[in-house]
């Protein structure tokens, strides 16, 4: 009799663990978003996170992902690294998110070693060269174009454009002194440097800049052929509406933060011929990708109407990040995601970005984009899509 009824003890307790054990299967995906709602970046990141939050919506409209309901955990932590780094910590700690959709350059590089300790899957609205290297960011994935990569193929540009004048082009950088600010900065120098292109000017403008009229003399004092700014939005109008003023022959062209519909509606007549880098496509509803966001605004009663770009750029991003999840199956845990996001080759956004791939050994989904340029108001693509190589 005791034997048995041990024997009965030990099924029960088994019955009971693999019970528990079910009962702990998440019913839901939580991602967990840091964003900068408020702080010098806000007009950027609010209408990046709306789309994130669209883009959720319309998954679980079709029943989430794998049968589960995916919910999204925000905070906004002000483009401050020491905030972020608080965040962060109650995101994964507390809410036991799953996957972080994050923002900023500075915070994601500080936080790369947590991720890499956590094995937290981590996709930014950065795009720093750094948080593309496996060995120091392994659960960090790109779906921009770096900012290294969109700085080269504006050079690239330069040359073509340069194709027949005499002497070597002229270039000057504008940037913010943030790591965002800095982050392509040294990479341009090296490809101006091996391409005959002559890097006359570095001029430091701040994010929430009120002019920008000496550094743009200096500029104009070395005679650059061109600009090339890395900055958001009100910066860079700030500096094309200076240089308006000033008489500056310069033609400029803006790194991704930069270019959307804001920054034409600020600069206004200033903003007429300014190129800009485009890794986003979000204004041509003749693609799938962006007839689908269309689609669900319009049934939503949502009017996106001057920012589109960064409205588009969220919803892909946290689109791949869910396809990710969804190839995961049911090992949702950072490992499981991580390989899940390893095995996308070719995979399509209809048309917002060239496919995206990763595997073991690149995190960098893509490294193509089109340049687009400001033509009777509006943003016009003037290029099929250019590679740095």
């Amino acid at each position: 009799m005791r034997i048995l009824k041990n024997i009965l003890i030990g099924i029960l307790i088994v019955f009971l663990f693999f019970a528990c054990a079910k009962k702990e299967e998440p019913s839901e995906i939580r991602i967990g978003g840091m964003f900068a709602l408020t702080g010098p970046t806000h007009e950027s990141s609010i209408p990046y996170a709306d789309g994130i939050r669209n883009c959720i919506d319309f998954i679980n409209e079709q029943g989430g992902i794998n049968g589960r309901k995916v919910r999204l955990i925000e905070m906004d932590y002000g483009y401050l690294i020491p905030r972020a780094k608080e965040v962060y910590k109650k995101l994964v700690e507390e809410d036991k998110v799953h996957v972080i959709m994050g923002w900023g350059t500075g915070d994601t590089e500080v936080l790369r070693p947590r991720i890499a300790k956590d094995k937290i899957t981590f996709m930014s609205g950065s795009y720093s060269t750094k948080l593309g290297i496996i060995e120091e960011a392994p659960y960090n994935f790109l779906v921009g174009v770096t900012y290294s990569d969109q700085i080269r193929i504006s050079l690239k540009f330069i040359l073509e454009q340069w194709k027949g004048k005499p002497g070597k082009p002229r270039v000057a950088f504008i940037y913010n002194d943030t790591p965002f600010g800095r982050s392509p900065i040294a990479d341009g120098r090296a490809y101006a440097a091996s391409h005959g292109i002559e890097v006359v000017a570095e001029e430091i403008v701040a994010l929430d800049a009120f002019e920008a009229r000496d550094q743009l003399l200096r500029i104009k004092e070395k005679k650059a052929d061109y600009a090339i700014i890395q900055e958001t939005t009100w910066a860079a109008s700030v500096i094309l509406k200076d240089a308006r003023k000033l008489g500056l022959k310069t033609r400029f062209i803006g790194l991704n933060w930069c270019v959307d519909e804001k920054l034409v509606a600020l600069a206004g007549e200033s903003a007429e011929g300014f190129f800009g880098v485009l890794p986003f496509l979000g204004t041509d509803e003749n693609i799938t990708g962006i007839w689908e966001i269309s689609k669900y605004n319009a049934r939503k009663g949502i009017e996106i109407e001057g920012y589109i770009h960064r409205y588009v750029q969220g919803w892909a991003t946290v689109k791949v990040m869910m396809e990710g999840i969804k190839r995961a199956g049911d090992d949702i845990s950072g490992p499981g995601i991580r390989k899940g996001l390893e095995s996308l080759r070719n995979y399509s956004t209809g048309g917002i970005t060239t496919p995206i791939t990763f595997t073991p050994d690149n995190h960098k989904g893509t490294d193509q984009l089109k340049i687009g340029q400001v033509i009777n108001g509006r943003w016009k693509t003037i290029t099929d899509y250019l590679s740095a190589r």
